[in-house]
């Protein structure tokens, strides 16, 4: 009698070992968590929302259709995100019977309210002018801004500047359009252009071509 009692007492601790470990690998069951991320409102789909697993600290993000999908477990706790929008919470159900979820979450708008902006505006146009005179700058400022508006300077400033995408885009057209025009035959040269070498004898008189340095 005593050695089954002995018996029973050396087999009992592993018995609910193995329980434990049944019951702890039925909790870690994992399973492929899917769904969709839409508005509450309108039903329309939120890309590139953000679903965290806080349980595992790890998680995902929509792609262009608001569709997610991740390996996560049972009991694990969802956070969906999106600027703008509410934050959500859901925990994924225990003991299911497939190794599959998949669910919809909607997301309903957050409201922020911003602090009212007063504008007090002169009440007359010659208090405007007055203040606007009145302004002080720094001397810095005002040295730079003499400099950028100086006639002398100006075409130098001009030559300086690179051009940006809309006068690239009208050259390359209009240069592509002598090209087409004069297809088949010489292009006519500046050479023999008389207003060309008006405008160079001009220039020549100003100095344009004098060595500045």
């Amino acid at each position: 009698m005593k050695q089954i009692l002995l018996l029973i007492f050396i087999s009992l601790p592993f018995t609910l070992f193995a329980q434990a470990t049944n019951d702890s690998n039925r909790l870690a069951k994992v399973v492929q968590f899917s769904g969709l991320v839409l508005t509450s409102d309108s039903l329309q789909p939120l890309p590139y929302a953000v679903i965290y697993d806080k349980t595992k600290h790890q998680g995902t993000y929509t792609n262009a259709l608001g569709f997610f999908s991740f390996a996560a477990a049972e009991g694990d706790s969802i956070i969906f995100s999106y600027i703008g929008y509410k934050k959500k919470a859901f925990q994924i159900p225990v003991q299911l019977t497939a190794d599959k979820y998949n669910m919809v979450q909607l997301m309903s708008t957050d409201t922020v309210y911003l602090a009212a902006t007063v504008i007090h505006p002169y009440p007359r146009p010659e208090e405007l002018k007055q203040a606007v005179l009145n302004l002080k700058l720094p001397n810095d400022d005002m040295e730079r801004a003499r400099k950028n508006i100086a006639r002398m300077s100006t075409p130098e400033i001009k030559m300086s500047v690179p051009v940006d995408g809309r006068e690239a885009s009208t050259m390359v057209l209009r240069n592509q359009a002598s090209t087409y025009y004069y297809r088949g035959q010489t292009p006519p040269q500046n050479i023999f252009n008389p207003i060309a070498w008006s405008q160079f004898f001009e220039a020549w008189k100003r100095g344009d071509y004098k060595n500045k340095n």
